[in-house]
């Protein structure tokens, strides 16, 4: 996994998001881009936008930025905070490499940065059947601890989660930090600032044979950590400086 293959230098000013969609909103919509669940099906409170104060590049990077802002939507609901999320379906997609994401992350109850990857084409059925490969996640109340998650399975009734949780040892999640995923086709492998700190051998029913694209969001409130959000926390930003596939 020597050879660089797609890389997004957010450094570089003339770097953009063309390779990116910026999704709005609160819905987890279907493939025909209906609305199917609130929350994106995480019971997350943020709603997305595409604005210059969610969403901006400058000498620090590509930042997401979620902030205390009152939102009222045509069908009659509210929501008080907004944030970003945006991935690369239908421009990038990969089958197996490393793939490393320098980013600094918010600290703050209430907020969960993640960054993730998704089957391009369901191959195997809709979630969890074609699988999701989290690369990293993190509980801003926890700032010295960050996660990785593959989840599967050939139903809702019947998913799967392996999860495996890191204690960063030096400073904490708001540094910037390289957080890699070596995907192969015999292993997944979850490194921070190249430590690996777990290791998932694959087995004939896991989906992860097929293509994934990258999502980036920060997210305010949900399931992951169910807890009362500190909104003293906010502005809270989330940092991409760089990301680099090789394989």
């Amino acid at each position: 996994m020597n050879k660089l293959i797609w890389q997004q230098d957010f450094l570089d000013s003339r770097t953009d998001l063309s390779s990116w969609n910026i999704r709005l909103g609160n819905d987890l919509l279907d493939n025909d881009g209906k609305p199917i669940h609130p929350g994106w099906g995480n019971g997350e409170q943020q709603y997305y936008t595409n604005h210059d104060s969610n969403l901006y590049i400058d000498e620090a990077g590509l930042n997401l930025c979620a902030r205390r802002e009152l939102t009222e939507t045509d069908d009659g609901r509210s929501f008080q905070y907004t944030s970003a999320r945006l991935d690369t379906k239908d421009h990038f997609s990969y089958l197996y490499g490393k793939l490393v994401i320098r980013a600094k992350l918010p600290v703050g109850q209430g907020l969960w940065p993640a960054i993730w990857l998704l089957p391009q084409e369901q191959a195997y059925g809709p979630w969890p059947a074609s699988g999701e490969i989290d690369i990293m996640e993190a509980r801003g109340r926890l700032p010295q601890q960050v996660s990785g998650t593959l989840h599967y399975g050939k139903d809702w009734d019947h998913k799967k989660l392996d999860e495996y949780s890191h204690q960063l040892e030096d400073g904490n999640i708001n540094q910037f930090r390289d957080y890699t995923l070596e995907w192969s086709e015999g292993s997944i492998r979850w490194l921070v600032d190249g430590h690996c700190y777990a290791e998932r051998r694959m087995e004939k029913d896991m989906p992860f044979d097929k293509s994934f694209y990258l999502v980036l969001n920060l997210a305010v409130g949900g399931w992951y950590d169910n807890v009362d959000i500190d909104e003293s926390a906010l502005p809270a930003v989330m940092t991409v400086s760089g990301i680099w596939l090789y394989q």
